[in-house]
C-alpha cells in the first residue's frame, strides 16, 4: 500500500478520535464542574498513555534528547491545551458538528498560511484556487450547520 494511503487512513482515524474527544471531555468537565481541571485530566491521561507506549518501545526519552529543540518548539503543548479546552468548552454550546466545523475551518486557514510560507520547516505548497475553494466550502458548511 502506498504511504499516502496509509497516512490518509491514520489521519482519518485521528479525525474520528478528535470527533469523539470533545464531547467526552465535555462530559468530564460537567462531572468535575471545572473545564480547566477536565482539560488537565485529559492531558494527564494522554501523558500516561504516551509514557506507556514509550516504555514498551524502549524507554522514556530524557531531557538530553531535546538538546537541539528551540524553546518555541514546545509551544505545541500550549496550543494543544488551548485546543482541547476550547473544544470541550464550546461543544455543549455549539453542538459537535458546528464545533468541529469551526475547528476545521480554523485549522485550514492557518494551514494555508503555514503551507504557503513554509513556516516551521514544512515544505512549501502554494495557495491555489482549489485550496481556497475547499476552505470556502468548509466555511459554508459551518454556516449551514447552524441553519
Amino acid at each position: 500500500m502506498h504511504v499516502f494511503w496509509i497516512a490518509l487512513a491514520v489521519v482519518f482515524a485521528g479525525g474520528i478520535a478528535l470527533g469523539a474527544q470533545a464531547p467526552i471531555n465535555s462530559a468530564l468537565s460537567r462531572a468535575a464542574g471545572n473545564s480547566i481541571l477536565a482539560t488537565a485530566a485529559s492531558f494527564g491521561v494522554g501523558f500516561i498513555a504516551l509514557s506507556l507506549v514509550a516504555l514498551i518501545r524502549g524507554g522514556i526519552p530524557g531531557a538530553s534528547d531535546f538538546k537541539a529543540a528551540q524553546p518555541w518548539m514546545f509551544a505545541g503543548g500550549l496550543l494543544g491545551a488551548f485546543y482541547v479546552w476550547s473544544a470541550l468548552w464550546s461543544v455543549s454550546r455549539l453542538g459537535v458538528v458546528t464545533m468541529t466545523a469551526g475547528l476545521i475551518l480554523g485549522q485550514l486557514l492557518v494551514a494555508m498560511v503555514i503551507d504557503s510560507t513554509g513556516a516551521f520547516g514544512v515544505p512549501v505548497n502554494e495557495i491555489s484556487w482549489q485550496r481556497m475553494f475547499a476552505i470556502l466550502l468548509v466555511g459554508a458548511g459551518l454556516v449551514m450547520s447552524r441553519l
